[in-house]
């Protein structure tokens, strides 16, 4: 599996470098998401602007992330999704659960936003 991971302060970006997500890339990509969530990344952003083709066990990856992230932190999609990505998630309905941004810039200023809103609410 071919990704690149860029970690900042506040979040980290895992860029997917293949263009199917599907039962041969997920074992390992849901093993990397834990490994980074107990390295304490507090937000990640998934781009999957790369990824042409998702299968079930992909998502199941990325519902792996959202759960991981879900208390305490933000994971957010981003990227250009092709739209066989998009049609795949809204028929299976995770467009209503999963936080997806067209860009990764868009993605940075979500991610420090809920960063703001944390921080206030702990205050």
């Amino acid at each position: 599996m071919k990704y690149n991971i860029d970690k900042q302060d506040q979040y980290a970006v895992l860029t997917l470098e293949e263009e199917n997500l599907n039962s041969i890339i997920a074992p390992g990509l849901k093993s990397d998401f834990i490994i980074f969530n107990q390295e304490g990344i507090r937000n990640l952003i998934f781009d999957l602007s790369q990824v042409k083709f998702v299968d079930s066990s992909g998502l199941s990856a990325i519902l792996t992330g959202h759960r991981l992230w879900k208390d305490g932190g933000s994971f957010v999609i981003a990227g250009q999704l092709h739209p066989m990505v998009t049609k795949l998630i809204e028929i299976s309905r995770l467009d209503t659960i999963l936080t997806i941004v067209p860009t990764l810039s868009e993605a940075v200023d979500y991610v420090k936003m809920e960063e703001i809103e944390r921080e206030l609410k702990a205050g």
